[in-house]
């Protein structure tokens, strides 16, 4: 019985605690922006570091986008900010761009690399609303043109190896393929 109360009580914690780092407006803000400018650099420092140029190519271009509709959608729909500071609400751009680039990395490298970039961009949203920089509904849109941007512009990375699983009645077994 007394490790489902450790672990009550650890997972009450965790959902009551606030990152420390994160305890007022500004930091949330700040740490939000410091895990946006990471997923960029990620998006485009991996396919960089495995020599993936077209994969370069295409995360610049899933950011592009995400950034180039994020800023039209601002100027078209003139939204105040939760704190009052502007009138660039709607939608938010750090999340579209953190989305976008959880979106490309997750599409094109695979979910092992996808799910934590998600997490991330994920953590941007939340920061968003935290800081008080936007609303609910902004973050959300923002998150759905980065995702639309990341997993339009980005095709899968083909490593030219291809394991085919098959079976029947009798066995199982897979074939691999690989392109030279």
């Amino acid at each position: 019985m007394k490790p489902y109360v450790i672990g009550a009580a650890v997972l009450a914690s965790l959902a009551t605690a606030q990152p420390a780092a994160a305890r007022n407006e500004q930091a949330w803000d700040d740490a939000g922006s410091a895990v946006r400018d990471a997923l960029v650099a990620v998006s485009l420092g991996l396919p960089a570091v495995k020599g993936d140029w077209r994969g370069d190519l295409q995360a610049a271009e899933s950011l592009g986008a995400a950034a180039l509709v994020t800023y039209g959608l601002k100027e078209t729909f003139p939204e105040r900010r939760p704190d009052g500071s502007d009138r660039k609400s709607f939608p938010s751009g750090h999340t579209s761009v953190s989305f976008a680039a959880a979106a490309t990395l997750e599409n094109r490298y695979g979910w092992q690399v996808g799910l934590p970039a998600q997490l991330a961009a994920l953590f941007v949203g939340v920061s968003r609303i935290e800081a008080r920089k936007h609303h609910w509904y902004d973050v959300v849109a923002g998150a759905a043109i980065g995702e639309t941007s990341g997993f339009l512009l980005t095709s899968r990375h083909d490593t030219g190896v291809h394991v085919l699983p098959w079976g029947d009645t009798r066995s199982v077994g897979a074939t691999a393929l690989m392109r030279f």
